[in-house]
């Protein structure tokens, strides 16, 4: 019997870290579907609608690939990219002008053209209008700084600010790309303080 493919089993040391201080971790190159949107993930009705929208397509892909190529595939965690225009009203978490962009990822096998065929397939059974926002993305954040937080989304502040002020100036590092979180929790039916969140900041070396 075939082993599903799970993201979290294949790259454990992007998906399925232990440290909960910051360490750095080479993320490869992985291909995912996305949707952009913006503001409070808490209150807007586009945030939902988008997350929706990427399970329905997530999970019409899974079983397109397992129906037609014999290949199937765990479903990844809900991951997010976040930041703002002025990155004060990101860092003081003043979440109505939060812009994000959130993603699953899905295997290497998986093409362009059957994230397409799985997006009109799903938006032609549920009705759910964001469902044809969502496309395909490739990521390549290379060299990041990672940590596992657990707890409250809200009580990040503390963990980032040691990354910001600490950790990449003892390193000589500075940063490469937008703010990463994965949620490897349901926040539906875990507990705020046992959340399970891995944040990532690509990173590359100070130049001078």
């Amino acid at each position: 019997m075939t082993t599903k493919y799970d993201v979290k089993r294949r790259l454990k040391q992007c998906y399925s870290p232990k440290n909960t201080e910051w360490e750095l971790v080479d993320i490869p190159e992985l291909r995912f579907l996305a949707v952009d949107g913006h503001g409070d993930p808490n209150t807007s009705d586009a945030y939902r609608h988008a997350v929706e929208a990427l399970y329905a397509v997530a999970y019409t892909t899974k079983f397109a690939s397992k129906g037609d190529l014999g290949k199937d595939f765990v479903v990844g965690p809900l991951e997010g990219l976040w930041w703002a225009d002025d990155m004060d009203d990101f860092l003081a978490r003043r979440k109505d002008n939060w812009r994000w962009k959130m993603l699953i990822t899905v295997p290497d096998w998986i093409t362009g053209g059957m994230i397409e065929d799985a997006r009109d397939t799903a938006l032609a059974k549920k009705n759910l209008p964001a469902i044809a926002d969502v496309r395909s993305e490739t990521l390549h954040e290379g060299t990041s700084a990672q940590v596992l937080h657990i707890g409250s989304y809200d009580d990040e502040t503390p963990i980032l600010t040691r990354l910001h002020h600490d950790y990449l100036p003892a390193h000589n590092l500075r940063e490469a790309g937008m703010h990463h979180e994965i949620y490897l929790s349901d926040p539906r039916r875990t507990d705020p303080a046992k959340l399970r969140t891995i944040l990532r900041q690509p990173v590359e070396a100070q130049s001078g």
